[in-house]
């Protein structure tokens, strides 16, 4: 069956995880009272069935349970104590005085001795908001999986959505204290996973035995996923807490866990090449975490380069329980603890090592080898960047140093033939590889996208700065490009200078006006420049146009007066360190020190901060060589680089710009002054052959980025034609009314409307898909060799599109979450969307159509698209399901009145269609009638009515306005706080209208009514 029914498909999963997962099933939980995370019963003879005592096993289900009822923190603390709860086990003594047992609620030793069970529809009453989750996984009765199921014409997007809803504390956050797993699949996109809290852009894949194609991806996963041993694995080993952010590994992170505990249990070392932005951190934490609780007498060391990892891997040890841990402050503080019994974890910043000079380094390392440290424990050290350290020197001193170590090193980047030597007699063989084309393809980072700018140095004439001007706004209408010059009243004089940098300035300052991820607010920029010198003075420049405050420079220099002391050279010009010192002087006049940092460190940290978490306020970082490496800042869509670099530093600073976010950002961009790429053809090579390729083949090492203006026209295209072929089966001519008939229906018709949902939608993302490819494109339509009438044809169906798609939004009724489907909507509409034309994407501004229908019949029709607004018939279709709309959302409020007002409104299409009113009479009575919708009651209505919820009860009780004043009384007497969401309290309140109006029918009427009326009772 082609679509089959949400219902067909949960049956399907049901039996797939009865039949071939072996899990109990449980049955249909919708109306089955009191559905909890903690399944007291089933958990408490599972503890008994594994030995544990009576006595035992009821302070262990009390325990749970209370934990997980509890309302106190936020839902990230209360899953963070029940899973170590979960995993550590309960704390308690069989009998007072006697010593205590650990009873653990699951057995992880052997998953055997466990009861995996699901339940379908599990009705949650506690929230404000009753919802059903599709089906929960529990094991031993603690629900440690939910899983929203969606046809497959729905996107997975929306099981993505509704998940994250049901943890909202409106809904059901109490539910999710014991939750590990959060599941959402469809039939066409297959499964995703996330945990608590996870946004929906960090949804993940499973991707494993990929040539399998055999049956629905959805069930191919929630096989592998969810089958016993694996899950439990995963909860176990692979789950980890940082610092407020709850994560599960991504499938590379999970086999590379896997295949490093085989090394680790043959005592063997290795490289885990895992490419930049794929989670190498969490890599480090996963297996460090597996060492020390599964080596006895195991101790880590931990190297880095990195102040910011060295902090993440301390703070994550922290909360998985880890506290013996210690940072060292220097190479000989570090011997020191490896020769002491402990700490168990040790973190080193690598520059702390190898603390002698180039020409003194071959004697250090014979004195160590002749001398070897006498360490205590079984050592495991992991290198993160392992080929780059002093070219792999350090690695030959640590080896040196800890002659019976396992080493482990970590890499994000392909290793090259330079450094293939030292690395492999160090590492030995690879563990586990995750290439960056493999994660692009996995969605776990964004692709690159390339540009190579030359900087045209002789612009002396006027005519020639107009001509740089015109083309690089080319995208921009003449009021547009007012607007920009009015901006910036200096830029024809910084363009007429010869200055290369101002050029560059320029150059970055138009793309954040015109490039919809820059000009959003949503995305930012890293410059990298050749020197500290070059640092300030672009710092310098940017300070004197709009930027001024949005930007920051982060260099290794700390402004010192000795810097300066030798500097005077007596004439009235600085020299380059002054230039330097005095920058920083100035930009850190008004920094006040935070803790025990420098004014220098409170600045970086906190611009730092900024640049990640609000790209509207921090857009531009200046840097020299800090940051590009290890610096993860998902707003980054730019990297501009003024600088020679080559190999691994290269392809890791273009890498800062490849982390996921928002779903504006489609690529991550680069754009290279230096030519650093020279020619680029349809796909270039960062390296070319210089790279290790032994055991790959070349296409699998290469890496490779993308041409902008190429990639940028064939998604236009692409967009184009999908939307074309959404409304292929358009009946012909193709008239407006044509469009609507094919994509709501019949408008009278709710089924009708639903049924043709999945149509709308794929149209409404479509035509987004469009929009942004349009808008990413616009500025170079030329550069990119378009025709003349190409352009043409792409101008006029973005008017087509955006005409089309409200004309469907308005005649179905349905209000578009813009922030769903376009993040970028409000750019284009500023920077595209011509002025004189009078249609824009939200035609009644903050009036609804209804209102405006009301106040002004003629305005409103003549705000509706001009497709719409010529057609009489589409516009009294489109009237009438706005106003069906309207009386199918307010009905529960008051069921009498608005079936009242359907059937009046059925009266009125039946006379219109039959033609038995004229088109000007019909247009008064439905201005008429719409306002009894609005106001939701007649005029005849008693003024002592004065609430909405008095006029309902009024309906309900046959217009009896003593009746319907006693009942307000009686409820609002002997209604309680969370009456809907407690059987007890809706009892009392329903016997005190029983009491006034005698009549149980009556009763249940209204107290729908009551319950409808949140905001009254």
């Amino acid at each position: 069956m082609i679509n089959p029914i949400e219902r067909n498909t949960q049956n399907r999963i049901i039996q797939l995880f009865q039949e071939q997962l072996e899990y109990t099933y449980y049955g249909n939980w919708e109306k089955r009272e009191h559905n909890s995370n903690v399944e007291a019963d089933i958990l408490k003879k599972n503890l008994l069935k594994r030995g544990y005592s009576e006595t035992l096993a009821n302070k262990a289900v009390k325990e749970l349970t209370d934990l997980a009822m509890t309302s106190a923190g936020n839902v990230y603390h209360r899953n963070k104590t029940l899973y170590e709860t979960i995993r550590y086990g309960v704390k308690a003594r069989p009998e007072l005085g006697e010593q205590f047992d650990t009873i653990f609620p699951i057995d992880w030793k052997d998953w055997r001795n466990n009861d995996f069970g699901i339940a379908e529809e599990v009705t949650l009453t506690k929230g404000q908001h009753v919802r059903r989750p599709d089906i929960v996984l529990y094991v031993n009765g603690i629900a440690l999986g939910v899983l929203e199921l969606k046809r497959g014409t729905t996107d997975i997007a929306e099981s993505v959505n509704q998940s994250i809803s049901n943890q909202k504390e409106h809904f059901n956050e109490w539910f999710y204290s014991t939750v590990q797993f959060i599941l959402a699949g469809n039939n066409t996109q297959g499964l995703k996973y996330g945990t608590i809290e996870t946004p929906a852009k960090y949804f993940l894949s499973w991707k494993e035995d990929e040539h399998d194609n055999t049956a629905y991806k959805l069930d191919k996963y929630l096989k592998k996923l969810c089958a016993k041993e694996r899950f439990l694995d995963i909860i176990y080993n692979a789950v980890v807490f940082d610092a407020g952010v709850k994560k599960l590994p991504r499938p590379h992170q999970y086999f590379a866990l896997k295949a490093s505990q085989e090394f680790i249990r043959r005592k063997e070392g290795g490289i885990i090449w895992h490419t930049q932005g794929s989670g190498k951190s969490l890599m480090m934490v996963m297996l460090g975490k597996w060492i020390l609780e599964n080596v006895p007498n195991s101790r880590l060391v931990i190297l880095t380069d990195r102040t910011e990892l060295d902090g993440q891997i301390e703070r994550v040890f922290n909360d998985v329980g880890e506290t013996d841990i210690a940072k060292t402050r220097s190479g000989k503080e570090l011997m020191q603890f490896l020769q002491a019994s402990k700490p168990r974890l040790i973190c080193s910043l690598i520059h702390k090592f190898g603390n002698k000079s180039e020409t003194d380094f071959d004697a250090f390392l014979k004195e160590l080898q002749e001398n070897p440290v006498q360490t205590q424990g079984e050592i495991f050290v992991f290198i993160d960047e392992a080929h780059r350290t002093q070219g792999g020197k350090l690695n030959q001193i640590m080896k040196a140093v800890l002659q019976n170590a396992v080493f482990i090193g970590f890499t994000g980047t392909p290793l090259l033939k330079q450094d293939k030597k030292t690395t492999m007699d160090v590492f030995g063989r690879y563990i586990h590889t995750y290439k960056f084309n493999e994660a692009v393809e996995d969605g776990v980072v964004k692709d690159l996208m390339y540009e190579g700018r030359s900087i045209e140095q002789r612009l002396t004439s006027q005519t020639k700065v107009d001509q740089w001007f015109d083309s690089k706004t080319a995208g921009l209408n003449d009021f547009q490009k007012n607007e920009l010059k009015k901006k910036w009243g200096t830029m024809q004089n910084v363009l007429s200078s010869k200055s290369r940098m101002e050029m560059i300035v320029s150059d970055i300052l138009l793309d954040f006006s015109t490039k919809p991820r820059l000009k959003s607010q949503m995305g930012n920029a890293i410059l990298v420049a050749s020197s500290i010198y070059e640092a300030c003075k672009y710092y310098n420049l940017f300070l004197q146009t709009e930027l001024k405050n949005k930007c920051a420079i982060i260099t290794s220099y700390n402004p010192n007066a000795r810097d300066i002391s030798l500097e005077d050279t007596g004439a009235d010009n600085e020299t380059d360190k002054e230039y330097i010192y005095n920058t920083y002087v100035e930009l850190l006049k008004n920094v006040s020190v935070k803790g025990n940092k420098s004014k220098t460190e409170t600045y970086e940290t906190d611009s730092k901060e900024q640049f990640r978490k609000e790209p509207a306020r921090m857009k531009l970082l200046i840097v020299v060589s800090k940051l590009l490496t290890g610096f993860d800042a998902p707003p980054c869509s730019y990297i501009y680089i003024d600088k020679k670099m080559q190999d691994h530093t290269l392809f890791q600073a273009i890498c800062r710009v490849n982390r996921l976010d928002t779903d504006d950002k489609d690529y991550g961009y680069i754009v290279d002054y230096m030519e650093l790429f020279g020619n680029v053809t349809d796909a270039i090579n960062v390296y070319t052959s210089e790279l290790d390729s032994e055991g790959f083949s070349k296409e699998e090492v290469e890496i490779h980025i993308k041409d902008r203006l190429k990639i940028a026209k064939d998604r236009l295209w692409t967009a184009m034609e999908t939307v074309e072929s959404i409304c292929e089966n358009v009946a012909l001519p193709k008239s407006q009314l044509d469009y609507i008939h094919y994509f709501c229906g019949n408008t009278e018709n709710e089924d009708d409307l639903k049924a043709n949902e999945y149509k709308r939608m794929a149209l409404y993302k479509a035509i987004v898909e469009y929009i942004r490819a349009y808008a990413n494109l616009k500025a170079d339509f030329s550069e990119a060799g378009f025709t003349e009438k190409e352009i043409n044809t792409f101008h006029q169906k973005l008017d087509d599109y955006l005409n089309l798609r409200e004309v469907i939004r308005i005649a179905s009724g349905e209000t578009i979450d813009l922030k769903a489907y376009e993040a970028d909507m409000r750019f284009l509409i500023d920077t595209y969307i011509k002025a004189e034309e009078s249609e824009t994407i939200s035609p009644f501004e903050d009036i609804s159509l209804l209102d405006l229908l009301e106040t002004n019949m003629e305005k409103a029709i003549d705000s509706l698209p001009k497709g719409v607004k010529g057609n009489k018939e589409a516009v009294a279709e489109t009237i009438e399901n706005n106003v069906r709309s309207k009386i199918v959302e307010e009905h529960l409020l008051d069921p009498k009145y608005f079936d009242q007002m359907s059937v009046l409104l059925q009266e009125l299409i039946e006379r219109r269609k039959q033609e038995s009113i004229n088109y000007q009479q019909y247009l008064v009575e439905m201005a008429e009638l719409i306002r009894q919708v609005n106001k939701g009651k007649t005029d005849d209505v008693p003024s002592s009515l004065n609430t909405k919820g008095k006029v309902a009860l009024y309906h309900t009780l046959d217009n009896d306005e003593t009746l319907a004043l006693a009942c307000e009384e009686a409820v609002q007497y002997a209604k309680q706080e969370g009456f809907r969401e407690n059987i007890a309290k809706q009892k009392l309140l329903k016997k005190a209208i029983f009491n006034v109006v005698n009549d149980v029918n009556k009763v249940n009427e209204i107290y729908k009514v009551i319950e409808a009326h949140k905001d009254e009772y």
